[in-house]
């Protein structure tokens, strides 16, 4: 039986990696880097495509060699402890904004980049991985995993919210602002993932394969559960992806600037702290939200059916700033179901990796969870890479001019302003019906 220092040891990796790290990325970047960094629409969407096709290869790779890792401190461990501080690090030097022309941002951008992909999956492919050898006990898996995203979402909730205010006491020019705020969050995701790789257990040895082989990438794509299971976690960071990308351009250029309400200040990154929150309190409910419907496949259809039936809802709101509180509202249900969802696509990793090695005779462990992070990379930045596309084609044109300075052109704001209202719920309810049919031919009925 884990003790709560351990589950909460497991709390700070993803309160590390996805509420610090994957959360300013997923929000802040497609914003930053047009509106801020200087880079065109263009450029943005294809930095986040290169990414990915590069993720396609490096996150599989990285579940492969953590299983066959052997060290003092275990198979996955030791990646989180030395993997920290170049995380933290990276992620730091890719908020800050060099003074050199188009061609060197663009160098930059692109290096940190993929950088930052690399470390983030050392890092998170193993964190992901120790769901599958800390316990046996699948109500235990459950609550690790319901542990994980009450950190995440917790850490995103205090990221989100915190940083305007952040922004506002650093002072000095945007490029200052991200610069230090960035550092500032850095460091805070360093000593999590460090304290999650000194704090948490494996208790289950890995039945490991005893020399590098492609035979288990090819036990992948036979293995039905782990491919649908790989399309729903695509699916569900397509759902977040468009949400989180198209948020800072929806207050920028749909509401006119930062709405204050009562001495509040509620920009793009205040706005989805309302969700984080939510989605905070119904990943702790979710276990037992679960028991009472059944099963794991039943809880993630009756969750995605809220995100469908609340994803429309928005779209029908006014587009003003004095219906903000509606739209707060409505953010808010949408997230009681991702909340719901988000703990079990993981649990249900740990219950495909289970079926692999049955199946097979050896572990996967790492090379199963791989594709989870490989999931939400993918889907977050391809629909960050959309988003930046299609406004591109809706009117939106961004760049740098001679002097480094950082151009906007919108040549149709009526069709830019609907292609974001679309983006940010219409998109993500297609994706919610989409997952639903997925889950339903998920063939593990646990």
């Amino acid at each position: 039986m884990a003790k709560l220092s351990e589950k909460i040891g497991y709390a700070l990796g993803d309160a590390a990696a996805g509420g610090i790290t994957w959360k300013v990325m997923s929000i802040a970047f497609p914003l930053f880097f047009t509106n801020v960094f200087g880079l065109t629409v263009a450029d943005t969407a294809t930095l986040m495509l290169i990414a990915r096709m590069f993720d396609v290869v490096t996150d599989p790779l990285m579940g492969s060699l953590a299983d066959r890792t052997l060290s003092r401190w275990g198979t996955y461990r030791p990646w989180m402890i030395f993997g920290a501080v170049p995380l933290g690090l990276i992620f730091a030097l890719l908020l800050y904004t060099p003074d050199l022309g188009l061609t060197g941002k663009r160098i930059w951008a692109y290096t940190f980049y993929l950088l930052m992909m690399v470390v983030y999956t050392a890092v998170n492919v193993p964190y992901g991985s120790l769901l599958g050898v800390m316990t046996d006990d699948d109500n235990e898996k459950n609550q690790f995993s319901s542990f994980r995203m009450v950190g995440a979402y917790a850490m995103g909730f205090v990221t989100l919210l915190s940083f305007p205010y952040l922004q506002k006491m650093v002072g000095g020019s945007d490029q200052h602002q991200y610069a230090v705020v960035g550092a500032m969050l850095g460091l805070v995701a360093t000593v999590g993932t460090l304290a999650c790789g000194l704090l948490t257990k494996e208790r289950k040895k890995p039945a490991r394969a005893e020399k590098f082989s492609l035979k288990p990438f090819g036990d992948l794509f036979r293995n039905r559960p782990w491919v649908i299971l790989t399309l729903i976690g695509i699916c569900m960071n397509f759902f977040n992806g468009f949400r989180y990308a198209v948020a800072g351009y929806m207050f920028e250029y749909c509401l006119h600037g930062d709405v204050t309400v009562s001495g509040l200040i509620i920009n793009y990154t205040v706005f989805m702290t309302f969700g984080e929150l939510t989605c905070m309190i119904f990943g702790g409910v979710s276990p037992a939200f679960t028991k009472w419907v059944g099963s794991k496949r039943m809880a993630f259809i009756w969750a995605a059916v809220i995100c469908v039936v609340t994803s429309v809802i928005f779209f029908f709101i006014p587009m003003d700033a004095a219906s903000i509180w509606l739209m707060v509202a409505v953010v808010i249900l949408t997230s009681i179901g991702i909340g719901l969802y988000s703990p079990l696509l993981w649990s249900m990793y740990a219950d495909v990796a289970d079926y692999a090695t049955e199946k097979n005779g050896t572990s996967s462990t790492g090379l199963i969870f791989s594709s989870g992070t490989m999931s939400q990379k993918f889907g977050t930045a391809i629909s960050g890479s959309l988003v930046a596309l299609l406004l591109g084609i809706a009117g939106f044109v961004s760049g740098t001019d001679a002097t480094g300075q950082t151009v906007i052109t919108i040549t149709d704001a009526a069709s830019v302003n609907n292609m974001i209202w679309a983006l940010f719920s219409l998109f993500p309810a297609i994706i919610a019906l989409i997952m639903i049919g997925l889950i339903y031919i998920y063939p593990i009925k646990k």
